[in-house]
């Protein structure tokens, strides 16, 4: 009996320290995760600060009329980011409208189509696509791509689209190849693959009895995909696509090759211009006194503002979204 009683006590010790030894772990495990949230937080708040000190030179010399005009002049220390911010919008909406229905329909070849000995190789070259430098597609996109605008797209878009009421401004003028439009295109080959990719995954969550129950009934494809797949999927799709939209407001060095870096707005898409990420690029080793750094650093304040706006509107949609599935 004395040995049974001291086998019991030792067992209950052991269960005790390893309980304790548990409940240190998990406290641990609780503090460094908390740590490296608020680092995150840290991080974030201190960049928020350094572009908030740096652009106030900038902000307190012309004020709101920073971001209301157009001029930027460095002899005269003259400073404003319409240009720039109006060719980072117009190039992530050409980039949106190109490669949002490219890569659904990339997706749902891949999920829904595609034979079985394809979906691989698909893919690999869809993921291949987004490891590509930056760098690399300017590279392509000067060299190669901006020739093909400049001999046979943009003449087309001309003599046809050109002389179409309404719009015909947007495709007037010389053909330069460069411009803001094969920037929109060149932003849109590149944020295709992160789309297609996050697309292609979320449509893969559908559970088959749903799609089967659809076909078995005699929905054709494209209703499955309309009215089952697309309803099932549609809160990862849109923060694909916001993703994707992210990607192409911050891009820089593809965009700097490619848009002419022209500081003006021109209402023809064909015709040069910069965006914010590339004027920021392209200047701010040149950047001579206090002003014109001070106006860089204001550039990017602005990218900063409207990068987190769009993903704080991405975030509302996806909480709505979420909201009505759960109705």
């Amino acid at each position: 009996m004395t040995e049974l009683a001291v086998s019991s006590v030792t067992d209950r010790i052991a269960v005790q320290g390893h309980a304790r030894r548990q409940r240190l772990q998990d406290a641990a495990f609780h503090y460094a995760t908390m740590f490296f949230a608020v680092a995150v937080l840290v991080i974030l708040g201190g960049v928020i600060l350094a572009l908030v000190e740096g652009a106030m030179p900038a902000l307190s010399a012309f004020g709101l009329s920073f971001v209301a005009t157009e001029v930027w002049n460095p002899v005269t220390d003259k400073f404003g980011a319409l240009a720039p911010i109006y060719g980072t919008l117009v190039t992530s909406a050409i980039a949106m409208a190109v490669g949002v229905p490219v890569s659904f329909g990339i997706a749902l070849f891949i999920t829904e189509i595609c034979p079985a000995w394809l979906k691989r190789p698909l893919g690999v070259a869809i993921e291949l696509l987004a490891g590509i430098p930056s760098i690399i597609y300017g590279i392509w996109g000067l060299f190669v791509f901006a020739p093909f605008m400049q001999s046979t797209v943009q003449p087309f878009l001309i003599a046809t689209l050109g002389n179409v009421p309404g719009i015909s401004g947007l495709f007037q003028g010389p053909p330069y190849g460069i411009g803001v439009l094969t920037a929109g295109f060149i932003l849109g080959i590149m944020v295709l693959p992160f789309i297609t990719s996050i697309t292609r995954d979320v449509f893969e969550t559908v559970p088959p009895m749903l799609k089967e129950s659809a076909y078995g009934v005699g929905a054709t494809t494209w209703e499955v995909v309309w009215k089952v797949v697309l309803p099932y999927t549609r809160v990862g799709v849109v923060g694909g696509v916001m993703l994707g939209l992210g990607r192409a407001l911050g891009e820089t060095m593809a965009v700097t090759f490619v848009i002419g870096n022209s500081h003006r707005i021109a209402h023809s898409l064909l015709a040069p211009g910069t965006t914010i990420s590339a004027a920021i690029a392209n200047e701010f080793t040149e950047a001579v006194g206090d002003i014109y750094t001070s106006s860089l650093v204001a550039l990017g304040l602005i990218l900063f503002v409207i990068t987190f706006s769009v993903l704080a509107v991405a975030k509302i949609m996806l909480l709505r979204l979420q909201q009505k599935a759960g109705t």
